[in-house]
């Protein structure tokens, strides 16, 4: 099975590239001539009977397809129907969690000059941060984006959030539910783990963004009238129907495409409120809490990403505890010099006023 894995994505990826090929060729043509309108309409349809664009299956699905087997077949084990795991002497590559690394001015300029992208995982910094929800300032979803990137929603959460649960006196709300998908199709579920459900706190600025937020789908509902679709969710369509999750990916990759910020992925801005939080010194325990961690180990080992200025700081504090002599000596030498310059300028100060200095008669 595992070999069937790999020779499909192999051919997946040589499907992928011929379709790359022939909507690049399609891009070059003219418009103008009827050899090149004639040309055009063989390449569309050529490239309409070739198979879509499709994603290899990764790794970490097949290790979970191999942790599936196995249980599987551990169960037939426990009920005598097999005597053996096969699954257990199933070889399959090592997965590694990319690390998330931050778009500092190196890495963008990288970026500029080669496209080149620092890891799988990225993440803004801060003045990054501040400029995209500027960018996105009268975007009809703009408190969807600025609650992600402050609070680090996940989306399927963001978009199945009630109003029923968003208590903006409290300033809180509680996660009770997400939005999945089955194939294209969308599904309302709970949480994947119990400590999905949870309270998140919310600061005075985002309570005012979500209030303005409310007024316009007022707003919104009064000019829809009757065809409005009332499902109770905070962010819904134009018409009040639900969102759908893999729509707010697209659209979020356009934006920040528009933009010209450095590119990351919706979940990277997720990435990005939790840095924000352990930048600001919030213990690993609430930024867990807030994210719906059920280990803070999650939070530290994928989710925390160190800003440059926070990892200097803490470089120069490391640095303050130990007492080297050397840089004792260094500082007595630099002083030294520093008190001989001084002495030296006070001196020819002197000696020039006395140069200047007019002689009695």
């Amino acid at each position: 099975m595992f070999t069937a894995i790999a020779d499909g994505n192999t051919e997946i990826l040589e499907q992928n590239a011929q379709r790359r090929a022939a909507v690049e060729e399609l891009a070059t043509l003219p418009w103008k001539g009827a050899g090149n309108r004639a040309r055009r309409k063989v390449m569309k349809a050529a490239i309409d009977a070739m198979p879509p664009f499709r994603r290899v299956t990764g790794p970490a699905t097949r290790v979970r397809i191999k942790a599936t087997l196995r249980s599987a077949l551990n169960d037939a084990i426990g009920q005598q129907i097999l005597t053996f795991n096969p699954a257990a002497h199933v070889e399959v590559d090592p997965v590694r969690k990319p690390k998330a690394l931050v778009w500092t001015d190196a890495r963008v300029a990288r970026w500029e000059q080669v496209g080149e992208k620092p890891s799988p995982v990225r993440v803004w910094t801060p003045e990054q941060t501040g400029a995209f929800l500027d960018f996105l300032a009268e975007d009809r979803l703009y408190a969807m984006w600025h609650l992600i990137a402050f609070r680090g929603l996940r989306r399927g959460a963001a978009c199945a959030q009630p109003w029923s649960e968003t208590n903006l006196d409290d300033h809180s709300l509680t996660v009770s539910a997400q939005l999945v998908q089955d194939g294209w199709e969308v599904e309302t579920s709970e949480p994947k783990t119990d400590s999905g459900f949870r309270v998140v706190a919310l600061d005075d600025d985002t309570v005012n963004v979500l209030k303005r937020h409310r007024e316009q789908q007022d707003a919104d509902r009064e000019e829809w009238g009757p065809a409005w679709v009332e499902t109770g969710m905070v962010f819904t369509r134009e018409d009040g129907s639900w969102l759908h999750p893999g729509k707010v990916t697209d659209l979020f990759e356009r934006l920040v495409a528009a933009s010209g910020l450095p590119p990351i992925r919706l979940h990277d801005l997720r990435h990005g409120a939790a840095t924000l939080m352990l930048a600001a010194g919030i213990d690993v325990k609430i930024v867990s809490d807030t994210l719906g961690h059920s280990d803070t180990r999650i939070t530290r080992d994928i989710y925390q990403s160190v800003l440059p200025q926070v990892g200097k700081n803490a470089a120069e504090a490391t640095a303050r505890l130990v007492p080297l002599q050397r840089k004792t000596k260094a500082e007595e030498a630099r002083k030294a010099a520093k008190k001989a310059a001084a002495k030296a300028k006070a001196e020819a100060r002197a000696k020039k006023k006395g140069k200047r200095k007019k002689p009695k008669m």
